[in-house]
């Protein structure tokens, strides 16, 4: 795939991220009833509902940085995949398999995106500054 098209690619798959973890770490701070009542129905306690929202609205920011902190970029990702997995498992314990479909929507997207920046940036992972 040329380097044009993973970076479209890319940057089509963080945007929608970015949408969506801006939209639900929002959501999170502003204590909008639909995400509360969700989140406490799936037994989580006030205090980790709002970490939740820090950190997404954190992760979005360095994630939408162009060519800056890379390998903090890699915990981002690290993090979304875990929020996406707990979230997954959350809620086909409590509330079924159709619950989840979010959770698979946003686990394609991600692992779309996470695979176009290894793509893009890994040498600089490795080789370049962090």
């Amino acid at each position: 795939m040329k380097t044009k098209t993973t970076k479209i690619i890319y940057w089509a798959g963080a945007i929608f991220i970015s949408l969506w973890f801006g939209a639900s770490g929002f959501f999170e701070l502003t204590k909008n009833p639909v995400v509360w009542d969700i989140t406490r129905q799936l037994g989580y306690p006030p205090h980790f509902i709002y970490i939740l929202g820090v950190f997404k609205i954190s992760g979005v920011l360095v994630l939408l940085l162009p060519n800056r902190l890379m390998r903090l970029k890699e915990w981002v990702f690290a993090g979304m995949f875990f929020d996406i997995i707990f979230a997954f498992f959350s809620k086909i314990a409590v509330l079924g398999f159709p619950a989840t479909i979010d959770a698979i929507v946003a686990f394609s997207v991600l692992t779309m995106t996470y695979l176009m920046f290894r793509k893009l940036y890994s040498p600089e992972l490795v080789f370049g500054e962090a």
